[in-house]
């Protein structure tokens, strides 16, 4: 426990003035008797309290009743038969002074907490605004790779046309060789099936010999639909099919939905 912590917390002053729980009182007192620093301000407080107690409850002058005898010519004690003593306003003023420090500890206790959550609220945003400021980096950054490759003279780009099994999808492959890289371009692709997940693969023409390149993840939050790979193979054309998630090690031949020849 981070006993300074604690100490600041405000709950000491509601445990001297007894506005805790039984539980929280427990707690408390339990850690008085381990941190000595704990019972030191506990102390500290109750004498504080006992101060302004006294200080509010002043006593009557030792001369105080002799002086107002001095001035009444007669003195008539009446003691009603059924009275009974009362608590001097000294008393009461302590009291009320007491109640009303306990009332202040309550609403500082209070409002340090609510300030305690503002904090946290306040601290909260602004992550949630650096990490979004982040991401808006890092897709800028790799929006701007991928124009950066449109631009280059050297990068060969491989249309891909829908096939038998939807002949409206259509896609394009970004292929630079020089650094092993193949950016998929799938807007024209449609949203995978539950369960599903669209696989690109290299291939070899003849014989067909075909050999993954990766798999299209996040197709649905992508909202670009532009997914880079590693391609250092001597691709002659680059096919999508649909598989189960997690992909299949050969191609799903009547899932084929694109496909398209380097080249043509």
């Amino acid at each position: 426990m981070e006993v300074e912590k604690y100490i600041a917390s405000g709950i000491l002053e509601l445990y001297v003035a007894g506005a805790l729980t039984p539980e929280e009182n427990v707690e408390v007192h339990r850690y008085a008797e381990q941190y000595p620093e704990v019972k030191m301000e506990i102390e500290a407080i109750e004498a504080t309290i006992m101060k302004l107690s006294r200080t509010a409850s002043p006593e009557l002058p030792k001369d105080g009743f002799k002086k107002i005898e001095a001035e009444l010519d007669d003195v008539i004690t009446f003691v009603p038969p059924t009275s009974k003593k009362k608590a001097p306003w000294g008393s009461y003023l302590g009291w009320a002074a007491s109640l009303l420090l306990a009332a202040g500890l309550l609403w500082v206790y209070t409002e340090n907490n609510n300030l305690k959550s503002e904090i946290e609220v306040s601290t909260q945003e602004k992550l949630d605004l650096e990490e979004t400021l982040s991401n808006i980096k890092k897709e800028a950054a790799r929006q701007e790779t991928f124009l950066d490759m449109l631009r280059d003279q050297n990068v060969t780009v491989i249309a891909l046309g829908g096939q038998a099994v939807s002949p409206e999808s259509y896609a394009k492959a970004y292929w630079d060789k020089a650094e092993n890289k193949v950016v998929i371009d799938a807007k024209g692709l449609p949203e995978p099936p539950t369960g599903f997940t669209y696989q690109v693969w290299s291939l070899k023409l003849d014989p067909l010999t075909p050999t993954s390149i990766g798999l299209l993840d996040d197709f649905v939050s992508t909202e670009d639909k532009l997914f880079t790979l590693d391609n250092a193979n001597e691709s002659e054309a680059f096919g999508i099919t649909l598989e189960p998630e997690g992909g299949s090690e050969s191609p799903t031949l009547e899932q084929l939905y694109t496909l398209g020849a380097v080249g043509r």
